[in-house]
């Protein structure tokens, strides 16, 4: 009888470790997120401001010469 007891004590401490594990890696995928999501946001703005200062040097399609040979 003692031994169904061990292990019903060894198994509840195993779900208990196992729930922790899971919160702390809850918590450091939510803070993952949230740091991808600070840095998606600062590189639309970043973008933004440097499409807004340099125009692109590229010419459109219809601006484009034909290459010599055609």
């Amino acid at each position: 009888m003692n031994t169904v007891e061990d292990n019903i004590e060894q198994l509840q401490m195993k779900v208990a470790f196992q729930e922790d594990t899971i919160e702390s890696l809850n918590q450091a995928l939510i803070e993952q997120q949230k740091q991808i999501d600070d840095l998606q946001f600062s590189f639309k703005k970043l973008a933004a401001k440097v499409s807004s200062i340099e125009p692109s040097n590229m010419a459109s399609e219809k601006e484009e010469m034909p290459p010599p040979h055609y």
